[in-house]
C-alpha cells in the first residue's frame, strides 16, 4: 500500500534468513530434555487410544504409519464403527490421489483393532485417551485403566488443557501419567506437546519424547498449566481478536491483517472452517466460574446459537455460496456486530492494522514469558517450535519470541503496559518482559545465560 508507513511487522531478506536458521536450531533444541544423562526409554511395540472420534482415529493412524500395531477403543458400538469407516475412507482418498498403494493401506488397516472393551487392549505399552475434554469423564477413565493396565504401561492423556495432574490422582502409579497433546487431525499435524506432571518418571519422558520421531512429528516438553504452552499463548491471541472485533473492526478487516503478517488464513476464517461450534460446551460450562470483574467474549457464541456454524452451514463470520469454500464478507453477520457491541455498551471506533496486529501478537508474547518464567516451556525456541508447527504461525517471522527479539524487548513492554492500563487486567505484564526490556536483553540472551 503505496504510503503506508513501514511497520514492526515487516521483514527484510535479512530477516527472513535470520528466522529460518533460528527455526532450524530451535527445533534441534526442542528434542534436548534436560533428564538426567543414560535415561532409558520404554519400549512402545503395542498402543492404545481410547476414543474414536476425530481426534482418536487421527492417532491411531499416526500409529498405523509408524508400523506401531494399536487398538482403538471406544465405548459405543455406533461410534466405534463411524470411527473405522472415517479411517477407511481417509486411506480410500489416499489410494485415490495416489498417495498411498492399495497394498499399504492394507498394512495400515490391518495394525488398526477396533474393540469396546479396554481389557482387550490390557497388554498394550501406551494408552492415549482421546475422550472429551470434562476432567471428571477422564478421571474415570484413568481409573478404569489403573485397573485394566499392565504395570509399566504409560497412561497418557490428550487433553488440551486440563489439569493433568488431577488426572494422575486417581490411579495409583502417577509416575506413569503424562500428557500426550497432539493437534488435529493428528495422522498430519506435526506438533506433539509432552506434558510432564509433578510426578511423571524420568523413562515416561524419554520415550514419549522419542516416539514423537517415530511418530513423524516434533515433541516440545511443556509442564502442566492450563492450555499447556500453545493453548496458553492462543488464548491471548483469539480473545483478542475478537475483542478487536467488538471494538471496531470487523472479521476481514482482522483476517486481512494477519494474512499480511504471514498467517495462511485469518483466525475468523480459520474459526469458520473448523466450526464455530467447536468448543461451545466447554465454554457455556465454563461461564458460571468465570471472573465476573474481568471481560469476556462471547460472540461466538451468540453466532453458534444463530446457527452460524461457519463453512458447514453456510454461514459464520462469513457466507459461503453453495460448493464454495470462499469466505464473503456478510453484511447481516456485521450488522449484528454493531448491534452486539451497542448492547453492551462499546463505543465502536476504527481500528487500523498496526493495532490488530500488536494486540493479537504480543499477548502471546507476553504470556510466552510468563511461561518461561514459571518453566512451564523450557526454551523460548520451544514455544517457537510449537507455534510454528501446531498453529500456524509464519514461519518468516521465526515464532511469537523470536519476532519480539527482532522488534525488540523494550517496544513491545511498553505497548503491553499502554494496553494494560487501557484494557486490564488481561494485560498485566510479565515480570520476566518488563525485567528483561528494562535490562535491553532479548529472551535468547536470557536463554544463553541460563545455559551458561
Amino acid at each position: 500500500m503505496e504510503g503506508r508507513p513501514v511497520s514492526v511487522f515487516e521483514l527484510t531478506d535479512a530477516d527472513r534468513a535470520a528466522a529460518a536458521a533460528h527455526v532450524r536450531r530451535a527445533t534441534a533444541e526442542a528434542a534436548q530434555t534436560g533428564l538426567p544423562a543414560g535415561t532409558s526409554a520404554r519400549p512402545v511395540t503395542r498402543a492404545a487410544v481410547i476414543g474414536a472420534g476425530t481426534m482418536g482415529g487421527g492417532i491411531a493412524m499416526a500409529f498405523a504409519h509408524a508400523g506401531i500395531p494399536v487398538w482403538l477403543i471406544d465405548a459405543d458400538a455406533r461410534g466405534l464403527e463411524a470411527g473405522l469407516a472415517r479411517i477407511r475412507a481417509h486411506y480410500a482418498q489416499s489410494v485415490q490421489r495416489g498417495r498411498l498403494a492399495a497394498a499399504e493401506v492394507d498394512e495400515r488397516m490391518a495394525r488398526i483393532h477396533g474393540t469396546l472393551a479396554l481389557r482387550d487392549a490390557a497388554d498394550a505399552d501406551l494408552f492415549v485417551e482421546a475422550v472429551f475434554e470434562d476432567l471428571p469423564l477422564k478421571q474415570r477413565l484413568f481409573r478404569e485403566l489403573d485397573a485394566v493396565a499392565r504395570p509399566g504401561a504409560i497412561l497418557a492423556t490428550n487433553t488440551s488443557g486440563l489439569d493433568i495432574d488431577a488426572i494422575a490422582s486417581v490411579t495409583g502409579r502417577p509416575q506413569d501419567v503424562a500428557g500426550a497433546h497432539f493437534f488435529s487431525p493428528a495422522h498430519v499435524m506435526r506438533l506433539l506437546e509432552v506434558v510432564r506432571t509433578g510426578r511423571t518418571a524420568d523413562d515416561v519422558i524419554a520415550t514419549l519424547m522419542g516416539l514423537g520421531p517415530r511418530l513423524g512429528k516434533v515433541a516440545v516438553l511443556a509442564r502442566v498449566y492450563p492450555g499447556f504452552i500453545g493453548n496458553a499463548l492462543f488464548r491471548q491471541y483469539n480473545r483478542e481478536a475478537h475483542f478487536l472485533v467488538e471494538d471496531g473492526a470487523l472479521p476481514h478487516e482482522v483476517d486481512a491483517a494477519l494474512t499480511r503478517f504471514g498467517y495462511a488464513m485469518g483466525i475468523f476464517a480459520v474459526h469458520d472452517m473448523a466450526g464455530n461450534d467447536v468448543g461451545y460446551p466447554t465454554r457455556k460450562a465454563q461461564m458460571a466460574t468465570r471472573d465476573p470483574a474481568r471481560r469476556w467474549n462471547d460472540l461466538i457464541m451468540a453466532l453458534v446459537e444463530q446457527g452460524r456454524l461457519g463453512q458447514k452451514s453456510g454461514r459464520g463470520w462469513y457466507r459461503y455460496d453453495s460448493g464454495d469454500r470462499t469466505p464473503r464478507r456478510d453484511p447481516e453477520l456485521e450488522a449484528f456486530i454493531v448491534g452486539y457491541a451497542a448492547d453492551r455498551g462499546i463505543v465502536r471506533r476504527a481500528i487500523g492494522e498496526q493495532e490488530i496486529l500488536e494486540r493479537c501478537l504480543y499477548g502471546m508474547v507476553n504470556e510466552g514469558a510468563r511461561l518461561l518464567e514459571l518453566g512451564i516451556a523450557q526454551r523460548p525456541g520451544d514455544i517457537d517450535v510449537v507455534y510454528l508447527t501446531g498453529y500456524g504461525f509464519p514461519a518468516a517471522q521465526g515464532g511469537p519470541m523470536f519476532m519480539a527479539d527482532r522488534i525488540g524487548l523494550p517496544v513491545v513492554a511498553e505497548r503491553v503496559k499502554a494496553l494494560h492500563a487501557e484494557l486490564g487486567a488481561w494485560w498485566t505484564p510479565a515480570p520476566l518482559l518488563l525485567q528483561l526490556a528494562g535490562e535491553g536483553r532479548t529472551f535468547a540472551q536470557w536463554q544463553a545465560a541460563r545455559q551458561g
